[in-house]
């Protein structure tokens, strides 16, 4: 919660204090006057929450933010951040930030609990590429999804962090065709869409936050999870699975929220600068992934997964045969669904 520094000052008056001491005291204060000044609070304290690893690009690109935004206002804005669930899961986090309690958030798919067309970007196989994604999250899909962001006390800031593109990793068999998903024990994250998806495709999905993940596929209450290679990597999920099928099956990426109340105690240009550099954050951290998804396949190989490729169109089918994408149209709504439609091409 924004905190604002409150500045007090003591004066104190006394003739017993001989002048050796006061030119002591003042030698020491001009001394010192440069890390004083250092040391003092910010104006506005903002506590930052996500569920990821800090070694994950989105936490590393937001630490050079938040210092460049502490620079960039003179001190006056301090972002302190709380990554790898310290502050709670992510729907433990989504309350928080709703409430004012936490400042600011990181939300990937939890936030369609709330806002259900926030999930249209993820709709199973809707984009190829990064191309059709970044259009479509930057130009009027994502308009349409921080309007609705904004009906419920939140700001959703313009540009989205990206998770990347899910894959399936499993302990007991690789995944190659709809059927080898039948009556699998998947792990997947707290949101209706991709209960949905997996439950359309004869999978047995069991929702369960990302802090508790590892501990769920050690002890084998799932068989598998499914995430983007930098997440399988940073959570060392690895150690506990053994093969990693290459679906594409959803992208996923994160929306940077900021509890409206809280933030517009800042002052305009305070927000500008805070809002602008984060953004920029965002962009870079495209660009990390898109880099960073170049080498993985090799590292996490070397780690101990077996991957293979798989031929997306029979899952396509079989979510079309299953009503997934007409079930989806209907609840999203057809303004929405035209949306998404224009820069993924026909779907349903």
């Amino acid at each position: 919660m924004i905190s604002r520094r409150t500045v007090s000052r003591r004066t104190v008056l006394t003739r017993t204090v001989s002048r050796r001491i006061v030119l002591a005291a003042a030698g020491a204060i001009a001394g010192t006057s440069v890390l004083s000044r250092r040391a003092q609070a910010a104006e506005f304290n903002l506590k930052y929450g996500n569920d990821l690893p800090a070694t994950h690009p989105i936490n590393k690109r937001a630490a050079e933010a938040c210092d460049a935004i502490r620079a960039a206002t003179n001190g006056r804005v301090d972002i302190q951040i709380f990554p790898n669930s310290q502050l709670g899961g992510s729907t433990d986090m989504l309350s928080q930030v709703r409430s004012g309690a936490l400042d600011i958030f990181t939300v990937g798919s939890p936030l369609a609990n709330l806002i259900p067309v926030s999930a249209i970007p993820s709709i199973a196989f809707a984009f190829q590429n990064f191309d059709g994604v970044w259009a479509a999250v930057d130009g009027d899909l994502g308009g349409h999804i921080r309007r609705e962001v904004a009906k419920i006390g939140l700001i959703a800031f313009d540009r989205m962090w990206d998770n990347g593109f899910r894959q399936i990793t499993t302990s007991n068999k690789p995944i190659n065709e709809p059927n080898d998903l039948k009556g699998l024990k998947l792990r997947v994250p707290v949101s209706p869409l991709f209960t949905s998806m997996f439950r359309a495709l004869g999978t047995a999905p069991t929702a369960i936050n990302f802090v508790e993940v590892y501990t769920a596929l050690q002890t084998k209450i799932v068989d598998g999870q499914e995430n983007p290679l930098a997440l399988i990597d940073a959570a060392k999920f690895y150690e506990v699975q053994k093969y990693c099928s290459l679906t594409g099956h959803m992208w996923e990426g994160f929306w940077m929220v900021a509890n409206r109340r809280n933030f517009e105690q800042l002052p305009q240009d305070l927000r500008e600068t805070t809002v602008r550099l984060l953004n920029q954050g965002a962009v870079k951290q495209r660009d990390d992934m898109a880099t960073l998804n170049v080498t993985l396949e090799a590292q996490l190989k070397q780690k101990g997964l077996t991957f293979n490729t798989v031929n997306k169109k029979p899952f396509q089918e079989a979510l079309k045969a299953a009503g997934f994408y007409a079930e989806w149209r209907g609840k999203f709504g057809e303004d929405a669904w035209k949306t998404l439609e224009r820069y993924s091409g026909a779907l349903s």
